[in-house]
């Protein structure tokens, strides 16, 4: 017999991992408590993956009936922010109400708390003087928050972050964005296909800098062409507020605008979380999990805290890998081997596994081969490329990255490639269908064999 208070499995943090976690343990028969200060869901269907590509498929679309005059005739086009704040209220968030996501978790069988959840040691944890307790252990998926970079007077004025852009209701005329990460380059990229004009500035050499930089180059001169003014390797030495409108110091220039945007990286929710208690040092910014995604006796971690990808679909791959270990199953387990990441911008960036410095960093003999994306027949050029790394000595691919339109579909052949280690030859001995952007991977893939002696 258990008290009310006991349960076999406690999860902390119900963002798409641990959202995933509760619910399948709860359904294979365990006893769960799911704890979340904020909304079931998370992060990612109330202020970033879900309604970003709303935005996102709204820009595109203007983007796409401005070109009707090259290819078909003639369009009138007139942006209106109304429908994409409608659909992204309604359709995305509920109104940035959780009660249908805490009913799908009630509905599998767990127990719901709304709190602040803090370790305790010993498998408990105390939500708002609360102490709860988990005979088999506690998972903790708690996310991350927007950070500030630590500019003079940023912090004085009503910067936006994600969490405010999706609440607009109409867009301003001028905008800045600090921060040239995916999260960055998607939202420049919508406002300026609405009409705003926008500047981006970026303290690193370049746009999307953990991408390769042919795929920064790209992005870059799309971004030009759209109009988006691109400030990279930059200083920011202060931000005031004043009148309604901001200023930047930038390497001595001073940039105006109605709004800014802040876009500068995330924080690992960890501080104050009650790792002390558990044995983990209190000051972690990330966790370290081994392949079963243990952090300590009894815990384990998914999701961003653990810096294997801010990516909504690695929470929900490590959970299922901590869904394997709480059950008795026999893995598999943690592999990261194929990660992969796509930026929607258009064109779309899209990679996984190792970029080519990655790689050389890990020591393997590496090979690289690049290659335009071309065409589609009958279609519009678009600019684009598929940059591929393979292992000399294994002759398989470790990463690679496409730049164009769709390249998060036309990498999924690459994805697979990595994941496999499909052997070179094997990919390179196949058809590859005419006329498709993938058929671009055939062109760069005899690059690489060419490199390998032939074959």
């Amino acid at each position: 017999m258990t008290g009310e208070n006991e349960y076999d499995v406690i999860v902390v943090g119900l963002g798409p991992g641990g959202e995933h976690v509760a619910i399948k343990a709860a359904e294979s028969g365990l006893r769960v408590l799911g704890v979340e200060e904020r909304l079931v869901g998370g992060e990612c269907p109330y202020f970033g993956c879900v309604p970003s590509k709303m935005m996102i498929a709204a820009a595109h679309t203007l983007r796409e009936a401005r070109r009707v005059g090259e290819l078909a005739g003639s369009s009138t086009v007139s942006p209106d922010w109304t429908p994409v704040a409608t659909r992204i209220r309604d359709e995305a968030t509920d109104d940035w109400d959780d009660t249908a996501a805490v009913k799908r978790l009630e509905d599998a069988g767990a127990t719901f708390v709304r709190g602040r959840g803090v370790l305790a040691g010993d498998g408990g944890v105390t939500v708002d003087g609360t102490t709860y307790r988990a005979s088999r252990g506690i998972v903790v998926n708690t996310g991350t928050a927007p950070a500030a970079p630590p500019i003079d007077g940023l912090a004085d004025t009503p910067y936006w972050t994600n969490r405010d852009m999706v609440k607009l209701t109409e867009l301003p005329g001028s905008a800045v964005v600090i921060g040239g990460g995916a999260i960055g380059c998607e939202l420049a990229q919508v406002m300026a296909l609405f009409g705003v004009q926008v500047t981006m500035v970026e303290v690193a050499d370049r746009l999307v800098a953990l991408e390769e930089p042919e795929a920064s180059a790209a992005l870059e001169h799309a971004f030009a062409e759209t109009g988006i003014q691109v400030l990279t390797g930059a200083s920011i030495g202060s931000v005031s507020y004043s009148e309604g409108r901001f200023t930047l110091d930038v390497d001595g220039q001073e940039i105006g605008a109605d709004k800014l945007l802040v876009a500068a990286g995330r924080r690992n929710n960890l501080l104050g979380l009650g790792l002390e208690h558990v044995g983990l040092d209190p000051e972690s910014r990330v966790l370290d999990p081994d392949d079963h995604m243990r952090v300590a006796d009894g815990v384990w971690a998914i999701g961003d805290i653990v810096g294997k990808g801010a990516f909504t679909h690695v929470s929900m791959y490590q959970g299922a890998v901590v869904l394997n270990d709480l059950l008795g199953r026999d893995g598999p387990w943690a592999d990261y081997r194929a990660v992969s990441r796509v930026t929607f911008t258009a064109p779309e960036v899209a990679s996984v596994g190792l970029t080519e410095k990655a790689a050389r960093e890990q020591g393997i003999d590496v090979v690289v081969a690049t290659g335009d994306l071309g065409g589609r027949g009958w279609m519009a050029r678009e600019e684009g490329l598929i940059k591929l790394v393979a292992d000399r000595d294994r002759e398989i691919l470790v990463g690679g990255v496409v730049v164009g339109p769709a390249g998060g579909e036309i990498m999924s052949m690459l994805e697979l490639a990595v994941h496999a280690e499909v052997p070179l030859p094997t990919l390179l001995h196949q058809h590859f269908a005419y006329p498709t952007y993938h058929r671009a991977y055939e062109t760069v893939l005899k690059d690489l064999g060419e490199q390998l002696g032939g074959h």
